[in-house]
């Protein structure tokens, strides 16, 4: 707990003192913190793009070979759209 100076102000919290004689005080950091994070607002996460495959050959391979439909559009896109190629490609696995 902060104690009292002579003149009536609070003593900062100390977090930690340094051979040097330097300390960090627990307001000031997270004075610092606050006006960083809210000086820059939070990235937007980059959208997944959409397939450019036919719906109907991505739902082939995700019921015929029972995976994910990401694993199943990505086989697609190795294949360059190709779905015997792609059908090859998962039964060699």
């Amino acid at each position: 707990m902060a104690g009292i100076r002579s003149n009536g102000r609070p003593e900062p919290e100390v977090i930690a003192n340094f051979l040097d004689g330097h300390s960090y005080s627990k307001g000031k950091l997270e004075e610092a913190c606050r006006t960083l994070r809210l000086d820059k607002p939070y990235p937007k996460p980059p959208k997944a793009p959409s397939s450019s495959y036919k719906a109907e050959d991505i739902d082939l391979l995700v019921q015929e070979f029972e995976i994910p439909r990401t694993q199943a559009e990505k086989v697609l896109a190795e294949a360059n759209g190709n779905v015997v190629e792609a059908l090859r490609r998962l039964v060699e696995l």
